[in-house]
């Protein structure tokens, strides 16, 4: 009598199945808000380590030892001085060609005379879009001696739709000091004005090995000038070989009386560095079971993946034309010279605006890929983060988000957007993203 009715009995189990209900919403609001949370904090962390790593390196960017610009200044169309641009002279009478080759039918001819390195050999970008080929064209990758991925969705290719960057510069702390001959315990030394070069294994403290001279071209220079030789090595003695195939168009002078003279393995310390994006899977497992972007440096062709997540990658130069004017272009713009407005740009003092290729000690006319690519002094930067995990309990509301290179100042969703996530790229859509710029000012530009 006592007891309770199974009315009531059915009211209490009501009652508590509400706040068991309410419990468990709490509990699933806090855990998705919690991994929302900790994937806002992986992504801001990888984004900045991203933005970074690109900033350190894009800043090395045309660096030739101590010799880049610099001499008589000349007038520009606007009054303004500027300095001539210097580049290393090759005078190899051997086509040169490098890791990694971007630059398609741009590797360096084979002259009758010495030439200097053209504009696009210390810098080239390339604009990529979902729907066409890369400008400039990229069509010479499955030739090249080490070619980046094509563009695709599957693991291994290359992001659809991410602009792809090439730099070359010395890489800094290589070479190896010269001294005269008479000088004791040299470990460099060039004898008198004669052709060999001759390293003892004796070197200064922070210098590679002698052994790591592997190349067959030594880089002869001091912060005046720079020459490129084909040589020969037997043991640690370099020895610059004349005329022929292989072989020099002249010899070099001795350097060791000037200011910092140093000699550099051409080959391996001049690098190349190019920055795309390649899909991977987000967990590595097989089959995957959804896939990222990866922010890869390859260097000499030897490709270092940096970070994961990266979904888009956009690069808009900022260039100052013989006028002293700047303005950032697309890299087809830079290439060809003309903006969208169509513009033509002139080339910057000390580049000749016409053929011949070889001008010894300047900038050479390079009518196949401009000569703007040694005018950009600035690198604007954008970069597209994603959470790399799928959140399916985001709102679509917390799926938008800004790129600036689509255009628009307030959040849109992926499907808005000129290159898709999910269609286009093959990332999941639901996934948290933002944007990360930086804009670099190139180190070795000397206006």
């Amino acid at each position: 009598m006592a007891g309770l009715s199974l009315i009531e009995m059915m009211i209490a189990l009501v009652m508590a199945l509400i706040v068991a209900a309410g419990i468990i919403t709490v509990f699933t609001s806090t855990s998705s808000s919690n991994k929302v949370q900790q994937q806002m904090a992986t992504l801001q962390e990888e984004g900045r380590f991203a933005i970074h790593s690109l900033r350190t390196d894009l800043a090395n960017a045309n660096g030739v030892y101590c010799s880049n610009s610099g001499g008589k200044a000349a007038p520009a169309g606007s009054g303004l001085y500027l300095d001539p641009f210097s580049s290393p002279t090759v005078y190899s009478e051997t086509p040169l060609s490098f890791p990694d080759d971007t630059l398609s039918s741009a590797t360096m001819p084979d002259p009758t005379g010495p030439y200097s390195l053209p504009s696009a050999v210390f810098m080239r970008g390339y604009d990529c879009t979902a729907t066409a080929p890369c400008t400039p064209s990229l069509a010479s990758l499955a030739s090249a001696p080490d070619p980046i991925p094509a563009m695709g969705k599957a693991v291994g290719d290359r992001v659809v739709g991410a602009d792809v960057l090439t730099i070359r510069y010395l890489k800094p702390g290589s070479g190896w000091a010269i001294t005269p001959a008479t000088d004791a315990g040299s470990h460099l030394t060039v004898t008198g004005t004669t052709t060999t070069v001759t390293i003892n294994p004796i070197t200064s403290a922070g210098e590679p090995p002698i052994s790591n001279f592997a190349g067959g071209l030594a880089m002869l220079a001091n912060c005046s000038n720079a020459g490129v030789y084909a040589v020969s090595t037997s043991g640690n003695t370099l020895t610059v070989l004349g005329s022929g195939s292989p072989g020099n168009y002249a010899q070099p002078n001795d350097i060791t009386g000037s200011a910092a003279p140093r000699v550099f393995d051409f080959g391996n310390d001049f690098q190349t560095v190019t920055y795309y994006l390649r899909v991977v899977c987000t967990d590595d497992s097989n089959p995957c079971d959804h896939t990222t972007g990866e922010l890869v440096k390859d260097v000499n062709g030897n490709p270092q993946p940096l970070v994961r997540g990266v979904e888009r990658l956009n690069f808009f130069y900022g260039v100052i034309n013989g006028n002293g004017d700047t303005e950032f272009l697309t890299a087809g713009e830079v290439d060809t010279g003309i903006d969208a407005a169509g513009n033509s740009l002139t080339c910057p003092p000390g580049i000749s605006s016409t053929p011949p290729v070889g001008i010894p000690g300047g900038m050479p006319f390079d009518p196949a890929h401009g000569c703007l690519w040694r005018a950009v002094q600035t690198i604007e930067v954008h970069v597209l983060m994603d959470g790399q995990t799928p959140l399916y309990t985001l709102t679509p509301q917390e799926m938008n988000y800004i790129y600036t290179p689509d255009g628009g100042a307030a959040p849109t969703p992926p499907s808005a957007h000129a290159i898709q996530p999910d269609t286009d790229q093959g990332f999941p859509k639901q996934l948290l993203r933002r944007e990360f710029t930086t804009l670099v000012s190139l180190r070795n530009f000397n206006p």
